[in-house]
């Protein structure tokens, strides 16, 4: 076994949400709940199909989100993996309905962060060992941190 790191490539206004699935329809079923979940998202997606023709199947209503997206599956290369890129939604707000989607089976990062996916190779093929997700923390959040978070998610409209 080899292990590898893969950057994910995105622009920086982007978010991004890698998971795993498990079935050729994922790419419609992703689509749908994305286009009907937030008015004037922007997205691109891509999934690894792992058996038949082995192709990365792909979706989008954005050709640049949608090139990324089918150019990250691909250097991952694992099996049954995928990729959305997003702009103008947080994943937060489709989150619930990527879940629901039947073929989903597990989510391996959500962010706007620079992310790393560490790759396990086999002779058989690729598979996701897990993400790194931003940088390390710097400390532990102190009254004054703690005051500007709740002050911030209530001025984005998350909380009340």
């Amino acid at each position: 076994m080899e292990l590898k790191i893969v950057k994910i490539e995105k622009p920086e206004d982007t978010n991004a949400i890698l998971g795993q699935s498990h079935f050729i329809k994922t790419v419609e079923d992703l689509y749908e709940a994305l286009i009907t979940g937030v008015p004037g998202i922007k997205f691109g997606l891509a999934f690894n199909e792992a058996s038949g023709p082995r192709l990365v199947r792909w979706a989008g209503n954005d050709d640049e989100l949608t090139e990324l997206a089918r150019k990250n599956a691909l250097n991952v290369g694992a099996g049954h993996f995928f990729i959305i890129l997003l702009r103008n939604a947080f994943p937060i707000n489709v989150m619930k309905a990527i879940k629901n989607v039947d073929e989903v089976v597990n989510i391996f990062a959500a962010s706007a962060n620079p992310i790393e996916v560490v790759v396990a190779e086999t002779d058989q093929g690729r598979g996701v060992l897990g993400v790194v997700d931003g940088e390390p923390p710097l400390g532990v959040e102190g009254e004054e941190d703690i005051t500007r978070r709740k002050d911030f998610l209530r001025k984005i409209g998350y909380k009340c």
